[in-house]
């Protein structure tokens, strides 16, 4: 088992709390911090775009705040960062949206839409409900299932569905519908993505994406699929099996298998560089992460007037803790 597992794993992989090992109230989805090189702007980008936002200072620092009080969290640098969606665990970052078919109008007349890429050969479209229907419990169709689609003249949906934007410094921003406006997700790669459902749910008290099956040590760890599917913001396709996810209050965090052969990087430094989970006292979950043998990146520091540790997940994506009392 990777390091960063302790020996009460095997008991939350089957969701079984561990013998004799005290549960802490899980932490919240506290936000995303961005590199910048002009805060400013992106903020009022995002504003904009998303007009439910405001503009708002955390400990000091430029930040978006969403209604339901998760933030984006803006920290300048003075050259571009790092923006490589591929080269990290952090690949993107949503919005849910109350009608993603006007919000397709109007990113399109902005001229912000990524081409959504519908096969190999280079066809695409602004959202999702503009392809063939997805099989069931799957976001996406392979060649041979675009094939049938094709021989069964299924027709497109054309409602909801979701797509994505470019945004300051080369975020990649998916818009989904149809729900209140808000902070929606942060979506990932994983080395294991089973395996790091274990880890999220053992280490942080996740809770696991909705509907997945219970693993065990010998399971979590699998192959990525042989076959990529559309529609896919790489026009090779995505690789979406197998996929996991956890969730901190109603933020997910759903992920893929890494999609190249290189090794995924640390995030820190890149545009994407870390997520923040708060807790209310941060001693109790210093103490269960050092016992569990999880890889501290930053030991107790301050940020204003919060105290904060930096650990690392395991794909190498840095999260914070915060202590955020109530």
């Amino acid at each position: 088992m990777k390091a960063g597992y302790s020996a009460f794993a095997a008991w939350v992989l089957l969701g079984l709390p561990a013998a004799g090992q005290p549960l802490l109230p899980p932490p919240h989805f506290h936000h995303l911090a961005l590199n910048s090189t002009d805060p400013e702007a992106a903020i009022g980008f995002y504003t904009k775009q998303f007009p439910t936002t405001a503009r708002a200072n955390w400990e000091g620092l430029p930040a978006l705040v969403s209604p339901s009080h998760v933030m984006i969290v803006f920290h300048r640098v003075s050259a571009p960062p790092p923006a490589d969606p591929e080269a990290t665990a952090y690949w993107h970052f949503g919005w849910s949206v109350p009608d993603s078919r006007k919000s397709l109008e109007i990113f399109g007349g902005e001229k912000l839409l990524i081409p959504f890429y519908t096969d190999d050969a280079g066809a695409s479209v602004g959202i999702s409900s503009d392809t063939y229907p997805y099989p069931p419990g799957v976001p996406g169709r392979t060649r041979a299932q675009l094939a049938e689609a094709a021989a069964q003249k299924l027709e497109t949906r054309r409602t909801g569905g979701n797509g994505y934007i470019v945004g300051p410094d080369g975020a990649i921003i998916e818009f989904t519908g149809n729900a209140p406006e808000r902070f929606d997700h942060v979506h990932m790669w994983q080395n294991d993505p089973l395996c790091a459902q274990a880890w999220y749910v053992t280490h942080l008290e996740a809770i696991p994406r909705r509907g997945s099956a219970p693993v065990s040590e010998d399971s979590c760890k699998q192959p990525r699929g042989a076959e990529p599917s559309w529609p896919s913001l790489d026009r090779r396709g995505t690789y979406r099996s197998p996929t996991g996810g956890v969730s901190f209050d109603d933020v997910a965090m759903n992920w893929y298998m890494n999609q190249t052969d290189k090794p995924l990087a640390p995030t820190t430094g890149h545009l994407m560089d870390h997520v923040s989970l708060s807790v209310g006292d941060l001693d109790p979950w210093i103490a269960k992460l050092k016992s569990e043998g999880v890889v501290f990146l930053k030991p107790l520091y301050r940020i204003g007037a919060t105290r904060a540790v930096m650990i690392q997940g395991p794909s190498r994506e840095a999260i914070e803790l915060l202590e955020d009392a109530p």
